[in-house]
């Protein structure tokens, strides 16, 4: 039960009590919580610190809500690992999970100058800018925009990005081979665009992670922004 007379909120305590809830396996993926006011009966507080624990639990992804239904127990998260070179795509897939792509544009456009710096590209230089959102199911998960050099990738195509992996194109299709990458990583709000396109609200918390990549002969092969739904995803390091 809560305790009253101890410095920490009620409603924080309320929070770990029903975090465990999940953690123990008491609450399952999918499985309908008590209602509000149930729980303030139950603990014995109000419903304004009950709504308060859960609207924070349900900002940091455990729970989520269906209008007329109630408060639901959301599936674990993803986990993606740091310490490697990844695709999401192949992450995916040996989750068990089946990934797919959503071209939102793919333009061949003059690199601009800080596109231009990181890629190392002379000037007047064209990339082909690719924004994807990319889907577990029919959930959208990641908005993602890439940056390739034009002179890498001739006659890059919508219909390869969607049907394909696109370091699977790189490697297969064009020679170019992903061996390293700089990644960085941190933690945003999304905007109204991101909102609409994640079907989250605006606000959410969320990370931005950008990486650019390298093949084997070191040329600098991709600059890649994501802006990743912190309620779905998280990562994972292994250090030495």
């Amino acid at each position: 039960m809560l305790d009253n007379s101890s410095v920490i909120p009620l409603y924080y305590q309320l929070k770990q009590i029903l975090r465990e809830k999940i953690k123990s396996g008491e609450w399952g993926s999918h499985d309908l919580i008590p209602s509000e006011s149930q729980l303030a009966q139950q603990y014995g507080v109000s419903r304004a610190t009950t709504r308060r624990a859960l609207d924070d639990l349900t900002r940091e992804g455990l729970f989520y809500r269906q209008q007329g239904r109630g408060t639901f127990v959301s599936p674990p998260k993803i986990i993606q690992g740091l310490s490697r070179f990844y695709s999401f795509s192949r992450d995916m897939e040996n989750k068990g999970l089946k990934p797919r792509s959503q071209v939102v544009y793919l333009h061949e456009v003059k690199a601009g100058a800080k596109v231009k710096k990181t890629l190392n590209l002379a000037d007047g230089s064209t990339v082909y800018e690719l924004k994807r959102l990319r889907l577990v199911g029919d959930e959208p998960i990641i908005l993602e925009t890439s940056w390739l050099p034009a002179e890498l990738f001739q006659g890059l195509t919508v219909e390869d990005v969607e049907n394909h992996s696109l370091y699977d194109l790189m490697e297969n299709v064009y020679g170019v081979l992903p061996v390293n990458a700089e990644e960085y990583l941190e933690p945003v709000c999304v905007d109204e665009y991101e909102s609409m396109m994640l079907g989250v609200p605006v606000g959410t918390p969320a990370l931005l992670l950008k990486r650019v990549a390298y093949d084997e002969k070191e040329r600098t092969v991709e600059l890649c922004k994501s802006i990743v739904r912190g309620d779905k995803c998280k990562y994972h390091v292994r250090l030495p």
